[in-house]
């Protein structure tokens, strides 16, 4: 089998997606949560024109001339709704965020004031920009999150502020992460000859949950069929897709791929990109499976390349305001990178701005079981099948998040 082109394991998978939930969640809940419906203003903001300075509202008319003297009627304070009116000739105090007074147009600041008596002179400009308008920011309602919004602090208090305390957000799906291979261990534990640290479930885990799903880390399954299926018919029954990781090249112990070819449904496998050939996507009893590459540099370039836009596409997140893991930019390379014969070549790069223009260079060793390269380097290259990048030359590159 030859492979497909990442274009196509993507538009493969998304033909077999993850089923889409929703639940309402309470703001206090809501940090990192994916919003699943878009949400209108039920308010404008501001609700009323308020001063965004402490000073004086008074009418812009009154004060032309420095030294103009106006007549002091009253204060107004946040939360103060009996509004005063300002007539011509007089001044009312107001602190920021107060409602302005009927009649006022403009903002004295209070160190342009002087108090005498009953009094106040302006020293200083009325500025008109110190008065925030009714509904400039957001006018009743407006659109102002989109669904497959990743919702930050910011986008929080905004919902608060247009009157939400709850929001439907796309709920979790539970994604099991499985990891197999007779060298395998535990971290922790004492290592014997030809054992290994597991740490690739960790990682994965880790990305599982920066794009907005529930990992489930089923431990290790040493290569016999049995243990396999077993884990396999759990995951199942208690998750939503499957991740494997190992266990899916041509190898006589490959048993994921063994077993998907006799038991499962294998909708592609191999992919034309280095690293990260080998995986194959299918069905388990109906559920979604990527089996991932057993080596830690190639199951991280697999999940973002292509798991990745499967499950933003399953869950309908915004391309800009959704979860993302990497921004495709263009860098100007600084050394001679490699490119893979017929495939698409993600050299591990690392990406800086210099004088606003973003250049790559690579730091390490590249092989696909240096997880090490993953740490050192902050970008990935996207040479095209059968393509070397020069010094100096311009290629395409994706700067990670």
């Amino acid at each position: 089998m030859e492979g497909v082109t990442i274009e196509d394991a993507i538009s493969i998978s998304c033909e077999t997606p993850l089923i889409r939930k929703s639940e309402i969640v309470s703001l206090d809940d809501a940090i990192d949560r994916i919003l699943a419906i878009d949400i209108y203003s039920k308010v404008n903001d501001p609700r009323f024109d308020n001063s965004s300075m402490d000073g004086w509202a008074v009418r812009l008319e009154d004060c032309q001339n420095v030294g103009s003297k106006l007549i002091i009627i009253g204060t107004n304070q946040t939360g103060n709704y009996k509004s005063n009116t300002v007539k011509s000739g007089e001044a009312c105090r107001i602190m920021t965020g107060a409602p302005m007074p009927y009649g006022a147009d403009a903002i004295v600041i209070v160190e342009d004031s002087v108090i005498d008596g009953n009094f106040v002179i302006i020293n200083g400009p009325a500025r008109r920009e110190y008065v925030r308008k009714c509904g400039e920011n957001i006018s009743i309602g407006q659109k102002s999150l989109l669904a497959g919004t990743l919702l930050t602090s910011s986008k929080i208090s905004l919902s608060a502020t247009i009157g939400y305390s709850e929001l439907e957000v796309i709920c979790k799906p539970k994604i099991a992460i499985i990891s197999n291979g007779d060298e395998l261990i535990e971290p922790g534990q004492k290592l014997l000859d030809g054992q290994i640290y597991e740490s690739n479930s960790f990682g994965l885990a880790a990305l599982v949950k920066k794009i907005g799903c529930e990992p489930v880390r089923l431990g290790i399954v040493h290569d016999n069929m049995e243990g396999l299926r077993k884990s396999l018919n759990f995951a199942s029954k208690n998750c939503d897709a499957i991740l494997t990781s190992g266990g899916v090249s041509m190898g006589e112990w490959d048993l994921v791929r063994k077993i998907m070819q006799e038991e499962g449904e294998i909708k592609f496998w191999k992919i034309k990109m280095r690293p990260g050939g080998p995986p194959l996507f299918g069905k388990w009893k109906k559920i979604p499976l990527f089996g991932l590459p057993g080596n830690p540099v190639s199951s991280h370039v697999v999940f973002t390349m292509v798991v990745f836009p499967w499950v933003s596409n399953s869950l309908g997140y915004d391309e800009n305001q959704g979860p993302r893991l990497a921004d495709r930019v263009s860098v100007i390379s600084k050394s001679h990178i490699k490119g893979a014969p017929g495939k698409v070549c993600l050299r591990r790069i690392q990406i800086n701005n210099e004088k606003g223009v973003l250049h790559a260079d690579i730091k390490t060793h590249q092989g696909s079981g240096n997880i090490n390269s993953m740490v050192v380097h902050n970008g990935l290259s996207l040479l095209p099948p059968d393509k070397d990048a020069k010094p100096g030359e311009e290629i395409e590159a994706l700067w990670l998040r």
